[in-house]
């Protein structure tokens, strides 16, 4: 039956897979980083980081322009043919601000224009449009004219026709945003006056006329963007005779203290003079420039703005992530390199001890589900041990044989308890009825020890404080670019921590590879719980709060099959992350309680959350800035930023691979690990926050092993019958647990 349900399953695998759709916990990451890249190359659009040309035609002959506009006024009508050109009215002043608005100094030109009762032409460009579009929406609230000034702010004499429609549509799509207004006024960057159109600059006023747009230019230049003084802007922007003029002045583009100054001179000295100040259609007497947008159009434009707006708060936000990680970053690197190096200094000195030594036998439990390709080797290293032990094997519903493979051994004090699929804290807990002796080691059935390990991993028992030994877990496949990402991991992130944790009195997590517990410390909190997926992180919370010490042998090294694949080391962290998270939330009250439990709470959660779950998620910061930095600029101080860094998290790793007494080559890997490899964990914990916020469940995932790992360096498994430390018959009653059943 079992044989035709595969087949049956096989058979319709295909039109399963072609219906399978990708998982919320996986679409949603997916989405948010296509929204966070979109953002930013939309702030990067918007801020003239994409898609800006800055160069500047150089003068050009003027056989091809009309006499008539060489010689004519500023304001130029190329629509529907004509060739027109037209002057300001004598005694009448057209103000025009070009390049804003600018958050600084536009408010200050407005207040001014305001107090003088004067109105003026604003040429904005699209980028500051879209940024400040309340600035907009004051001008034309308070009766000025606005015209576009395209919206990156090019030479339209470089550009193709769909670049300069995309220039109009574009910067007319901001005001309408901003202001629910259209104009018609339209004036080319980098212009002077009439007669300085040419071949290159006329074609191009043309087309803008074909569009519908008319083109001012101006004839009285008060170069204010040269900050020549207030008293030489004023005499620059007054015109002689009592001509009208049209003055060109700057809102946006740097310091503008001059030009506010300046107005705020120039406007009562003019009207003393007889000049009226108006936009540039009062001052024609011609209809408005501006006409209302309703319907889709004006909603287009709102949703533009909106959107602009987004990716600008966005960046702030992502701007103080990046202060937070930093921090984080810094203080924790500051942390673990004082306090490993106090760790190490204490547990090295010369007659250091935990109290009297431990020589009794304790028993050594391995869960194993499907290990067949790894058992052996494991269950052997363990019989090379220097110190006596029980070896219990608890298989969780093996398919493949794996119990058989360890009977099938034939070696003295190993026994196999048998248990339908459950998992693997209720396999630990099985293991934990049945052990003799009340320091129990714990390990994986894919990790192999080396022979002091066990009698390193239980020495700390000696002070009966302590409930648990955390061991030092090592990779054993480090041959591989993954593997080695992951012994970097191991080394710098796993066991610096330990080290840091331990003078903390805050160990957060006994590593499944390698572990011991008093049993009598677990007996009260329930054993290990399948509360969560994390399950070593859970029972060494619990231990905190019960008020028992959890420290770190360092010398207690295990050997462990790290994943291989992409695949299987994302199912593990995920796995992980989630785990954790889980931890921290069932324990979420010890914050609040008094005693050990409140000192774990009010310490070692914090420690945990920031180093384990704020402070991963946050990382990838600096990679968003950096390749942001390098497209966008400025590429040099950011490429420089990012090898500080570097050169911050080398030195820590470097000083990690000294206390474990490792070689330092696989750290010339440590910067591609920081490009690709930190990726894949950011991801794994987003996903991982995601499925918590969604109330989503993961189920524990066994990963595929290919038994890489045999025997630890140096050292090698124990020959077929070969045996531990003797141990000896329990005494009657004493620690006996439950039987097998």
């Amino acid at each position: 039956m079992a044989s035709r349900t595969r087949r049956h399953g096989a058979a319709r695998s295909p039109r399963v897979r072609s219906r399978r759709r990708l998982p919320l916990r996986l679409l949603l990451p997916l989405l948010l980083l296509v929204a966070l890249a979109a953002m930013l190359m939309l702030r990067g659009y918007v801020h003239s980081e994409i898609l800006a040309d800055h160069r500047v035609q150089e003068p050009a002959p003027t056989t091809h322009v009309p006499e008539k506009i060489l010689e004519g006024g500023p304001v130029i009508d190329a629509r529907g043919g004509r060739t027109e050109s037209l002057s300001v009215p004598d005694h009448r002043l057209v103000l025009t601000f070009d390049d804003g608005p600018d958050p600084t100094w536009t408010p200050r030109v407005l207040d001014v224009l305001k107090k003088h009762d004067a109105h003026a032409v604003f040429f904005v460009t699209g980028t500051m449009a879209s940024r400040y579009p309340d600035l907009v929406e004051r001008m034309v609230d308070e009766g000025h004219e606005v015209g576009l000034h395209t919206f990156n702010h090019p030479d339209l004499s470089f550009q193709s026709k769909k670049r300069i429609d995309w220039e109009l549509s574009q910067n007319q799509l901001a005001i309408t945003g901003a202001a629910g207004v259209r104009t018609s006024l339209f004036r080319p960057p980098y212009s002077s006056f009439a007669d300085a159109m040419d071949d290159e600059s006329w074609p191009v006023t043309e087309y803008i006329g074909s569009r519908g747009y008319i083109t001012v230019v101006n004839n009285t230049d008060s170069e204010d963007w040269k900050k020549p003084g207030v008293d030489e802007i004023i005499r620059r922007a007054t015109p002689h005779g009592g001509k009208g003029a049209i003055v060109l002045m700057h809102d946006s583009g740097g310091d503008r203290h001059q030009t506010v100054q300046a107005l705020d001179r120039l406007l009562p000295d003019l009207k003393a003079k007889g000049y009226e100040f108006d936009n540039l259609t009062e001052a024609l007497d011609a209809p408005s420039a501006m006409s209302p947008v309703t319907g889709a159009e004006l909603w287009k434009g709102r949703a533009w703005v909106f959107l602009v707006q987004a990716s600008e708060k966005l960046t702030d936000v992502l701007v103080v992530g990046l202060a937070i990680i930093g921090t984080l970053v810094i203080g924790r690197f500051v942390l673990m390199l004082l306090l490993s190096g106090v760790h190490a200094r204490r547990v090295r000195r010369k007659g250091f001890g935990w109290g009297r030594a431990v020589t009794g036998p304790v028993t050594v439990l391995v869960p194993a589900y499907n290990e067949a390709k790894c058992i052996e080797n494991t269950v052997r290293s363990l019989m090379e041990s220097d110190h006596p032990i029980e070896i219990i094997v608890i298989d969780d519903g093996s398919t493949d044989g794996t119990a058989r493979i360890v009977e099938g051994l034939g070696l003295p004090g190993v026994r196999v308890i048998r248990q339908l699929n459950a998992g693997k804290p209720a396999a630990l807990n099985r293991g934990l009825a049945n052990a003799r002796y009340d320091i129990v080691v714990m390990m994986d059935g894919d990790t192999v020890f080396e022979p002091s390990t066990v009698r390193e991993l239980v020495q700390p028992f000696g002070d009966p404080r302590v409930g648990a030994v955390a061991g030092n877990a090592k990779v054993g496949n480090k041959d591989s670019l993954i593997g080695a990402w992951q012994h970097i991991e191991y080394v710098m992130g796993f066991n610096l921590d330990r080290r840091m944790y331990d003078i903390l009195g805050c160990m957060p997590t006994i590593p499944g590879a390698v572990g011991a517990f008093r049993r009598s410390a677990l007996a009260p909190i329930g054993g290990m719980s399948d509360d969560t997926l994390a399950e070593d992180t859970d029972v060494t919370m619990a231990l905190h709060r019960a008020g028992w010490r959890v420290v770190y042998a360092e010398n207690a090294r295990a050997w462990t099959e790290a994943p291989e694949s992409v695949q299987q080391l994302w199912s593990q962290r995920y796995r992980w992350s989630y785990g954790t998270m889980q931890a921290i939330w069932k324990h979420r009250r010890a914050v609040i309680e008094k005693g050990p439990s409140g000192r774990f709470g009010r310490v070692g959660l914090p420690f945990v959350s920031l180093f384990m779950v704020l402070a991963p998620l946050l990382a990838p910061l600096i990679d968003v800035f950096l390749l942001y930095g390098i497209v966008f600029g400025p590429t040099q101080k950011t490429i420089v930023a990012w090898l500080g860094v570097l050169a911050i998290q080398a030195v820590c790793a470097a000083y990690a691979f000294r206390l474990d007494r490792e070689r330092l080559t696989p750290l010339i890997s440590l910067p591609l690990q920081q490009i690709l490899y930190r990726q894949i964990m950011y991801v794994v914990l987003l996903q991982s926050w995601i499925t918590a916020l969604t109330g989503g469940r993961l189920r524990w995932q066994k990963l595929r092993r290919s038994g890489g790992v045999s025997a630890p360096p140096g050292g090698g498994a124990a020959a077929a019958g070969g045996g531990a430390a003797a141990v000896p018959a329990p005494r009657s009653g004493a620690m006996d647990g439950r039987p097998v059943g």
